[in-house]
């Protein structure tokens, strides 16, 4: 009997000890592969102060307007793939990372909509970014984008929301998500221990699926993925609702204002969310993208009918279309406030 449990202690004190070697190893091996990450991943842009930290802002082509790209809660720069480079073709084209994103900084000031939109404006006046821009911004980036309009309006030329979120979905789907209890993405600090941990790096397929598109995974696991990001993108979630009440009843006058929706309804039924409830969040999220129609006097609606919440990957030209399309539309704008700015 003795001789036993004497077995069974040291099988199981085995396979403790394999565990624990296991774990170790995977730290150790992401402690040296982020470390290479650093030199095989040079930011592609420049490091610009933006108030007591440095923001990630990579600018292509020439020309005005400058067409400035918000990304979504959780997206970096690299979110755009290769929409830069084509609107770099007739335009001045500037993508940049959040704080904490990617390349940037992590910031000390709270994740508000107010500190992000200050602190972009900081950084595009230190990277001398000349206005008039035209601001393109995606889901959550959609509300940065309209409170800088908001707050910088005569710097901005026009505005493309890209299914941008809208200020009251969150009241109107509170109740809706209490009662469905989805699955959601694990806490900052699970995050952040398993990218110590080597499991995102390990295993990329298993852990990112629903999270990271396939083909953005490598850039996610060598560029993006870091403790700052995850308590960043964190922080911007707690604090969205104050972008919320800064923008809610916002009126930008005449500014054009272009609206893009996606056409295909989410399926959140892979989180655990019933149908009835997705048909829910879809007509809540549907009638606030038409409501956005009312911060101009000078707005149009574009659904992306092949498209579900990721319109830039989706259908990225139409997005360029409508860009593009925007910019000649306020030419007349351009031609009348380029002068001002000049003398600046």
């Amino acid at each position: 009997m003795k001789q036993r449990r004497r077995t069974w202690t040291r099988i199981v004190f085995l396979i403790i000890s394999c565990l624990l070697l296991f774990v170790i190893s995977g730290f150790v091996y992401e402690w040296i592969a982020s470390k290479k990450d650093k030199s095989q991943y040079p930011p592609p842009g420049e490091l610009v102060d933006a108030g007591g930290y440095r923001l990630h802002i990579r600018k292509l082509g020439n020309g005005s307007p400058t067409i400035l790209l918000e990304s979504g809660s959780g997206e970096s720069s690299l979110s755009w793939r290769d929409i830069p480079e084509k609107l770099s073709s007739f335009a001045t084209v500037v993508s940049y990372d959040r704080a904490g994103y990617a390349w940037s900084e992590e910031a000390a000031t709270p994740r508000t909509g107010e500190n992000i939109v200050r602190e972009l404006h900081v950084a595009l006046k230190n990277a001398d970014i000349q206005a008039p821009y035209i601001l393109v911004g995606h889901s959550l980036g959609g509300m940065y984008s309209r409170l800088y309009a908001q707050t910088y309006k005569d710097e901005v030329a026009g505005l493309v929301l890209v299914d941008a979120r809208p200020e009251n979905d969150a009241r109107r789907t509170n109740e809706i998500y209490a009662k469905e209890r989805p699955k959601v993405n694990p806490s900052p600090l699970i995050s952040i221990l398993l990218e110590k941990s080597g499991a995102f790096r390990l295993f990329p397929n298993l852990m990112l699926t629903g999270r990271v598109e396939y083909q953005d995974r490598k850039s996610f696991v060598n560029i993006v993925a870091s403790s700052k990001y995850f308590r960043s993108v964190a922080e911007e979630g707690d604090l969205a609702s104050t972008t919320e009440d800064a923008i809610r009843g916002q009126h930008l006058g005449n500014l054009p204002v272009r609206v893009i929706a996606r056409g295909i309804q989410q399926d959140l039924t892979q989180f655990g969310i019933s149908k009835r409830g997705n048909d829910q969040i879809e007509q809540s999220w549907q009638m606030g993208q038409r409501e956005m129609l009312n911060i101009s006097t000078n707005s149009k609606f574009i659904v992306a009918k092949k498209s579900e919440h990721m319109i830039i990957h989706d259908q990225p030209e139409l997005v360029i279309q409508v860009i593009r399309e925007l910019i000649t539309d306020t030419s007349h704008f351009q031609s009348t406030t380029s002068k001002a700015y000049t003398d600046d």
